[in-house]
């Protein structure tokens, strides 16, 4: 969830510096992660990245995830992107897990009203001033990143998928940022921001998400999600010296406790 965190925060930083265009950074972004992968799989662990159909439709909705993230920060607030993404793609792993017939249990889903209402708190999101097709497009990034995570859920060799994944979708972003290449001109910072969004905060991170996906449910890593924002405040607290106010503390206590609830319910019951 840290990494999930410093994704927002670095594409943020440097597409509100005019650092760098959402297209060059998507491109650098998802270069990097996959040379640390590649590294990491080929180098290190000695095997070979295999691609089959879980492999194109992960790197479809990667690829889909990355562009329109990067695209939709630059006409919609914070507040509204991290509320459409955390709260879409929880509700798109949520019909995954029904999809799936996962055993949900009650606790879990009034959890989760909990918890979306903690992260509209936290976000406070204003539905004015922002352009509605940066919307749309933080929609499909939710919709992208909750059939990645479903998919990443089935997989038996979480570092070598993520490699796949994000080598194939290497080959879809390619050909988009070099025809959507914006008029922004590209300068040390933006790119430095955008080595770190993808060696480590996606590579990586995505390749940790891949790792626990399968050890635990579906709809339980939806509504874990929803920390991201927390984090990413409480990380602007402590490295820019921005402010907490009230909402963050109750909100904090709606997400965590709507996480924690299904637990706390069955060790009472026992």
């Amino acid at each position: 969830m840290s990494a999930f965190a410093a994704n927002s925060i670095l594409t943020r930083l440097a597409l509100v510096s005019n650092s760098i265009d959402p297209s060059n950074f998507a491109l650098i972004r998802t270069s990097s992660a996959a040379l640390i992968l590649i590294f990491i799989t080929v180098i290190i662990q000695k095997q070979v990245p295999k691609f089959n159909y879980s492999s194109i439709i992960g790197a479809i909705s990667l690829a889909g995830y990355l562009i329109c993230f990067s695209y939709s920060y630059l006409t919609i607030d914070t507040g509204m992107g991290a509320l459409i993404l955390f709260g879409g793609s929880m509700l798109v792993m949520f019909i995954g897990a029904l999809i799936k017939k996962e055993d949900i249990p009650i606790t879990r889903f009034i959890g989760a009203i909990l918890s979306l209402f903690g992260l509209y708190m936290l976000t406070d999101p204003r539905f004015s001033g922002n352009d509605i097709f940066g919307v749309f497009l933080m929609l499909i990034a939710a919709l992208s990143w909750g059939i990645y995570s479903i998919i990443g859920h089935g997989q038996k060799k979480p570092i070598s998928n993520t490699t796949s994944n994000f080598i194939l979708a290497l080959l879809l972003v390619i050909p988009f940022s070099l025809y959507f290449s914006g008029e922004n001109k590209t300068n040390s910072y933006g790119i430095i921001l955008a080595i770190i969004s993808g060696a480590i905060a996606s590579g990586l991170g995505y390749s940790l998400w891949y790792c626990i996906l399968p050890k635990i449910n579906i709809s339980s890593a939806s509504i874990a999600q929803l920390t991201v924002p927390l984090i990413a405040a409480l990380g602007g607290y402590l490295f820019i010296s921005e402010t907490l106010n009230w909402q963050f503390y109750i909100s904090s206590i709606l997400i965590l406790g709507g996480i924690l609830l299904p637990l706390i319910y069955k060790k009472v019951s026992k």
